[in-house]
């Protein structure tokens, strides 16, 4: 098995420029417990944990956005449980893949298994790409080495994780479906191989981890521990022919200075080295167009050097001249010493690395090789936030590929029906564009949608979409919309009429009520609008006049307009009456004696019958008396 990327990744070219930095370790008192415990080993393809015979546990199969599973085809060929199983991305997962691994903010070692084995039957390895954290950093391309597609091989590199969630992501290539065998994640110092130099926006990709005078060691090979979960190959392969002859040097005496932050660099790395009096020469393949970070390591194993000025050697990187290097100068004997160079604009595909000799025989313990990846633009946040909501309201299917990034890497095509570019400054990448017409969509618009605020064109017409078009759809970028023939329901929201639209298609749904002026003028200064099939629409021609008072299920404006006036109109006469009716009261001073006419009336009536009744009696007592009786109505 190698640790060697065996396949060449995309690059970038940069101008010329070289960095020189130096490090030391001082012999501490005694090493430091590891701080970070974050980690996941994932038997990709698995569905059941294990432990392997170097007590790494491994998780069942996890994380991932698609696919399916598989064995390799001659699994006693291999070693480890994990290196027996993994997955595949067919079409029917889409072009793009992922494994979305929840971590917190932090640099992380990831390392992967690939393995093709025949697993398929069809003896075709497949073509395709990887990216982490939204950059492209692996490229496989078929037909691989007859040896690669049958052993498989492992990649790793060093990424930050800002976001809080890991996206190592496939991209098929063709019609070849992705594969993956196993991926390892290791949370590591944020501080390591000098990132508060390099900063952290670069992907570091080993093209090369050389333990000088030591077979292949480190986790997954052997049982000598790594913090950082890194192997080490031996030298010997990528010394040139002048340096074949070069002695082993090897000591079990403890070595000061190592397992210490940031780098953590394992005791085993400086307990062995190579030395040649002739001088040593490595040639490293690299891609001539990636700049590259090289770590070298020393230490002085041999007894026989006993002060300053008896070893010493030049180190020249591609014919430069990096340092003049005294080990025992630096740091004496028994104790580690590192350096670190980094090379830029190369013009050929080897990185060649001299030691000279001074006085004495150069002598090394490691070496470490890393393509210095800038990391790619990425979608805004806030735009990757209404994508995934977009994602489940729309019930995007598998076969789109919705997964990662929606818009990086910039050299992939964008989250299929999506089309992106760089925002204005040039520091994110935005959605301009969604067609997603007649793809079976059957679900809602989600409210996020109006987080997209650079969208330019939206297309999702001849779906099965229901609900109501949400208030934040109206961008002031959005030019073209189309909705037609789905069964979007409610009104049209006035958020629309503050776009610069000029198509708008509405067509074939079940939308009603009054038709905002400004949306309608689309059509009037030029643009095109339909809104043909939806019978409850209205308030424009050639549409019908909206009730007066009642429309979308509910009252218009007018009709809130007149309960408003008549409400105020009652209760303004409720409060005439009972003002008037008070006044009233107030003049009377609340005497509710009958008035004067009446009494003087009812004064002459009781004298009238007063004189009635005294004329009657004098009546009778005359017909008493025998006189003749006088008539009462004489004419």
């Amino acid at each position: 098995m190698s640790s060697k990327p065996p396949i060449s990744i995309l690059t970038m070219s940069f101008p010329f420029l070289f960095l020189l930095s130096f490090s030391f370790f001082l012999p501490p008192s005694s090493p430091l417990p590891y701080p970070y415990n974050t980690s996941f080993h994932i038997d990709c393809g698995s569905l059941t944990p294990s432990t392997d015979t170097y007590n790494i546990s491994w998780l069942p199969d996890n994380f991932f956005t698609g696919g399916s599973i598989a064995v390799v085809s001659e699994p006693l060929h291999f070693r480890l449980q994990h290196e027996k199983t993994l997955r595949y991305f067919p079409l029917s997962s889409g072009k793009k893949n992922c494994y979305n691994i929840p971590l917190p903010p932090g640099r992380y070692y990831i390392r992967t298994f690939i393995v093709y084995d025949n697993y398929d039957g069809k003896s075709h390895s497949p073509s395709f790409d990887a990216s982490v954290e939204g950059t492209l950093v692996f490229s496989w391309r078929s037909p691989w080495p007859e040896n690669l597609a049958r052993d498989g091989a492992y990649s790793d590199l060093f990424a930050f994780v800002k976001d809080g969630q890991l996206d190592f992501c496939f991209y098929s290539i063709a019609t070849d479906p992705p594969i993956i065998g196993s991926l390892e994640v290791v949370q590591i110092d944020p501080l390591s191989y000098n990132s508060a130099g390099t900063g952290d926006n670069y992907i570091l990709v080993n093209y090369g981890r050389l333990s000088p005078g030591s077979p292949q060691w480190g986790p997954g090979f052997t049982s000598d521990p790594d913090p950082f979960g890194r192997s080490w190959q031996s030298d010997a392969d990528y010394r040139a022919v002048n340096s074949e002859s070069a002695r082993v040097i090897t000591t079990k005496e403890k070595i000061t200075g190592t397992e210490q932050a940031p780098n953590y660099f394992p005791m085993k790395l400086y307990q062995s080295a190579v030395t040649n009096g002739g001088g040593l020469q490595y040639e490293l393949a690299v891609d001539a167009k990636l700049d590259y970070l090289v770590w070298f390591h020393f230490v002085e194993i041999d007894s026989t050097v006993k002060k300053a000025g008896e070893r010493v050697f030049d180190l020249l990187v591609n014919e430069k001249n990096v340092s003049r290097v005294d080990i025992y100068k630096e740091v004496g004997s028994f104790a580690a010493y590192s350096l670190n160079y980094t090379e830029k604009n190369l013009s050929s595909s080897v990185l060649n690395v001299k030691l000279l000799p001074v006085v004495g025989s150069p002598l090394i313990s490691g070496l470490e090789n890393y393509a210095m990846v800038p990391a790619d633009l990425s979608t805004v946040p806030e735009q990757v936030i209404a994508m995934r909501a977009l994602k489940g309201s729309l019930r995007v299917p598998d076969r789109m590929g919705w997964n990662g990034d929606p818009c990086a890497p910039t050299d992939w095509d964008a989250w299929e029906g999506v089309t992106c570019h760089a925002n204005k400054n040039g520091t994110g990448l935005v959605v301009i564009q969604i067609d997603l017409g007649s793809q079976g969509l059957k679900g809602y618009v989600s409210d996020r949608i109006s987080l997209l605020s650079n969208l330019i064109s939206l297309n999702l017409s001849t779906n099965s979409l229901e609900g109501t078009l949400p208030i934040g759809l109206g961008q002031k970028t959005l030019v073209r919309v189309d909705l037609s023939n789905n069964q979007f329901s409610g009104s049209i929201p006035e958020s629309l009429t503050s776009s610069n639209l000029q198509l708008v298609i509405l067509s074939n749904n079940l939308l009603e009520g009054r038709v905002p002026e400004e949306l309608y003028s689309v059509g009037v200064h030029g643009g095109t609008i339909d809104l043909s099939g939806n019978k409850g629409l209205c308030g424009v021609p050639p549409l019908p006049d909206c009730p007066l008072f009642w429309e979308n299920g509910h009252l218009s404006k007018n009709g809130k307009i007149a309960i408003g006036v008549s409400c105020f109109l009652f209760v303004f006469v409720l409060l005439l009456v009972i003002y008037i009716f008070c006044i009233r009261r107030g003049k009377n001073d609340y005497d509710f004696d009958l008035p004067s006419d009446l009494m003087s009336l009812a004064a002459k009536r009781n004298r009238y019958q007063r004189q009635k009744s005294l004329m009657l009696l004098e009546m009778e007592s005359q017909h008493a008396k025998g006189l003749p009786s006088l008539p009462l109505n004489p004419h």
